[in-house]
C-alpha cells in the first residue's frame, strides 16, 4: 500500500510539473520558469559572444552521464527530455519512494552569481515546490569556494514527509547543473549515500 501511495505521489507530481512548465518544456520534476539572462557588459562598446540556446549532443551526454553508475540499478527508472535552454533527466525508484531530478541549464550569454541568486529566489522556490502542501528550509544555503551550492528542505505531500536536497554547480561559463534528490523523511541511508557519491565536497550543510 505504501509503495502504491509513493507511486501515486510521483505520478501526480509529474503531471503537475508538466502543466506548470513553459510550453516548450516537458520536465518530470519541478523547475522554475526562468530564462537565463545576459549579464551587463563591462563596457557599452563590448558585446558578449552568445551561444545557441539549443542543447548539443555534448550537453545531452553530460546530463546523462553526470551521475555515473549511481542510479544504474534496475529499480531506478530513467527518463529525459531535451528542450530550449536545458536537458532534463529524472530517476524514479518506487520501492524507495525516491526521486532524483537533474537539469543541465544553458545560459547562452554567460551568467554571474546574481543570475543564480535570481534562479533560486523565493518566488521560484514557490514554483519548485508548488505540488507540495508545504516546505521548510532546514539549514541556510551553503556553498564551496568553487561555487557549488546546496539548499536543504523538508516538505509534505499527501500527508507524507520528505527530505530534499538541491545542489547547483557552475559547470562551464555558459552552463549550470542543478540536481534535486527527494527521499521519504528519515531515510538517511539513501540520502547520505547519493549525496556523498555525487557531491563529496558538499553532501550536506550540516557537516
Amino acid at each position: 500500500m505504501i509503495m502504491k501511495k509513493y507511486f501515486l505521489f510521483f505520478l501526480i507530481l509529474g503531471t503537475i510539473l508538466v502543466a506548470s512548465s513553459c510550453a516548450k518544456l516537458n520536465p518530470i520534476a519541478p523547475t522554475p520558469t526562468f530564462i537565463p539572462t545576459k549579464p551587463a557588459a563591462p563596457l557599452a562598446t563590448l558585446t558578449p559572444v552568445c551561444i545557441s540556446t539549443q542543447p548539443t549532443q555534448a550537453d545531452i551526454d553530460r546530463a546523462l552521464m553526470f551521475t555515473g553508475v549511481t542510479f544504474s540499478a534496475s529499480e531506478w527508472e530513467r527518463s529525459y527530455t531535451v528542450s530550449e535552454n536545458r536537458v532534463s533527466v529524472s530517476w524514479l525508484n518506487n520501492s524507495l519512494g525516491a526521486l532524483a531530478y537533474l537539469e543541465a541549464l544553458i545560459f547562452p550569454c554567460g551568467y554571474e552569481e546574481p543570475d543564480i541568486d535570481n534562479y533560486f529566489s523565493d518566488e521560484n522556490w514557490k514554483t519548485i515546490f508548488q505540488s507540495y502542501e508545504n516546505y521548510t528550509p532546514t539549514a541556510p544555503m551553503c556553498r564551496t569556494n568553487s561555487g557549488l551550492r546546496l539548499y536543504e528542505f523538508k516538505a509534505v505531500s499527501s500527508g507524507y514527509d520528505y527530505d530534499i536536497r538541491f545542489w547547483a554547480k557552475n559547470d562551464t561559463e555558459n552552463r549550470v547543473i542543478t540536481f534535486m534528490f527527494v527521499t521519504p523523511a528519515g531515510d538517511e541511508s539513501t540520502m547520505g549515500d547519493v549525496a556523498s557519491r555525487l557531491f563529496p565536497q558538499l553532501p550536506t550543510c550540516s557537516q
